[in-house]
């Protein structure tokens, strides 16, 4: 697709609020940001689809993106299209965790998943942990792709759902070779 005039998306006007295409902007940045990409490493990641120049003026609020292509920067950033928008709700931190001080022994307290590992595992466990490592993504707003902190109460859940305690999760976490380590 070429980004001239004939482009899905939208100039912003000068003189005229660009007010959502700002914020858009600014979320369009933060998760690429969290990926670690550039504006160039992104586009040799789209095979130019998306110019450096032309996503630098979306994430500026100078240009509004259309549907489509926020679709498509989402498969390409890999997260859920939703997480390129702004919050409606104006709520701030959505990671706020209650303590597990006393319930959990010092060693695991929290853990770090390898998501690289985990995104090239199988098997009907792999697959359930996944899904629910996905969740807490999203809720976190967490998409740098490489490691995902886990908290004591969510071992506690996905133990639950494989029939472990924290423990053996961890264990079995271990066996499969899932947890970072730097």
């Amino acid at each position: 697709m070429v980004d001239g005039p004939m482009s899905e998306d939208v100039l912003v006007g000068e003189g005229e609020p660009s007010g959502y295409a700002a914020v858009v902007g600014a979320r369009l940045r933060a998760v690429r940001r969290q990926k670690r990409l550039s504006l160039q490493a992104v586009e040799a990641a789209s095979a130019h689809e998306f110019k450096a120049s032309v996503l630098g003026a979306y994430e500026r609020g100078e240009r509004a993106i259309s549907v489509p292509r926020l679709q498509r920067l989402a498969r390409l950033y890999d997260v859920p299209v939703d997480q390129l928008l702004p919050e409606q709700s104006g709520e701030g931190a959505r990671d706020g965790a209650r303590s597990t001080a006393g319930l959990l022994s010092p060693r695991h307290d929290k853990i770090r998943v390898d998501l690289s590992k985990l995104k090239d595992s199988n098997g009907p466990e792999v697959a359930a942990l996944q899904r629910y490592l996905a969740t807490i993504q999203v809720e976190r707003q967490d998409f740098n792709g490489q490691v995902l902190t886990v908290r004591g109460d969510d071992m506690r859940v996905i133990g639950a759902t494989l029939g472990l305690g924290v423990t053996e999760l961890v264990e079995r976490l271990d066996e499969l070779g899932l947890l970072y380590r730097p």
